[in-house]
């Protein structure tokens, strides 16, 4: 019958079987191998790359950003190559990745977003690592790293923040650490019994005494509302970056005890309360 099949070819397969498997798992040796030698060798290649940028003064975030790209170029080709070793068709594999590169592209909108935001961010340069920053959801940190896809914060309470690289681009960020000089701004109430020229000396003394406020830049009391409770004031002077945190709360610390020594009293919220003597509050209920 023509279903049945020929005993001459199962024995023929069954003859060859042992010589196909030792090629094929002579291929899987050599595959694991050639994998190996081509992890060590990616891993000498950005050591090499990195030192060379590094010693070229390159900016860190654009170090890490390129490793992390020729990282990740390397490993495709790594995978490539081991799949043509193993006898898979280095041309079909590249037309399969680009038939499909629509698909992928359509679910990767995001990530595609993402590299491009970091490309954005590696030439324009709005922050750099080292940077303190703030986006436009609130998010705040100073800069760790910034990848391909995503920018690695670290906050004040060692909270990792991940945002991704797109929304920094396209949206709105505060660089706090950009220029060399910070400016501190306190917010100080007397009370209205308190006369605002004795405050205002008293407030320039703790200026004068506070070693990391710039003396050759502005130092200002100014009176910036007159509020229900009390006079409000406002402290500002310069310092560095790195002295702002320390000098922000040394001086609202010693404002505190300037003004008690003084005698100048901090008002609290309060409301004065009015009663007309003419107006019947029991509702005209009898004992």
């Amino acid at each position: 019958m023509e279903n049945e099949i020929n005993p001459g070819v199962i024995e023929k397969f069954l003859e060859e079987l042992p010589e196909k498997a030792f090629h094929l798992g002579l291929r899987v040796v050599l595959a694991a191998l050639v994998f190996l030698i081509g992890v060590q060798l990616i891993r000498l290649v950005r050591k090499i790359l990195k030192r060379a940028l590094q010693r070229s003064k390159t900016d860190v975030s654009a170090v890490n950003f390129i490793d992390s790209f020729v990282k990740f170029g390397l490993y495709f080709l790594l995978i490539l190559t081991l799949a043509s070793g193993l006898g898979v068709d280095a041309t079909s594999i590249l037309a399969l990745i680009g038939s499909a590169g629509v698909a992928i592209g359509l679910a990767m909108q995001g990530s595609l977003s993402n590299l491009a935001g970091g490309v954005l961010i590696l030439l324009l340069k709005p922050f750099r690592v080292g940077d303190y920053i703030e986006d436009s959801t609130g998010k705040a940190g100073t800069v760790e790293s910034i990848d391909i896809f995503y920018t690695h914060l670290v906050d004040y309470d060692h909270i990792s923040i991940v945002l991704p690289n797109g929304t920094l681009a396209n949206g709105n960020i505060i660089n706090y650490t950009h220029c060399k000089y910070r400016r501190v701004d306190i917010p100080v109430s007397i009370s209205y019994r308190s006369d605002i020229k004795d405050a205002r000396r008293v407030l320039l003394k703790v200026l004068e005494e506070e070693k990391t406020a710039r003396k050759d830049m502005p130092q200002q009391i100014i009176v910036e509302e007159l509020a229900d409770s009390g006079v409000n004031l406002r402290v500002r002077c310069f310092t560095t970056q790195d002295d702002y945190w320390d000098t922000k709360w040394r001086l609202t610390e010693q404002i505190k005890y300037a003004l008690d020594e003084a005698g100048i009293s901090i008002p609290f919220p309060q409301v004065d309360v009015h009663i007309d003597p003419g107006v019947d509050f029991t509702g005209g209920l009898s004992k």
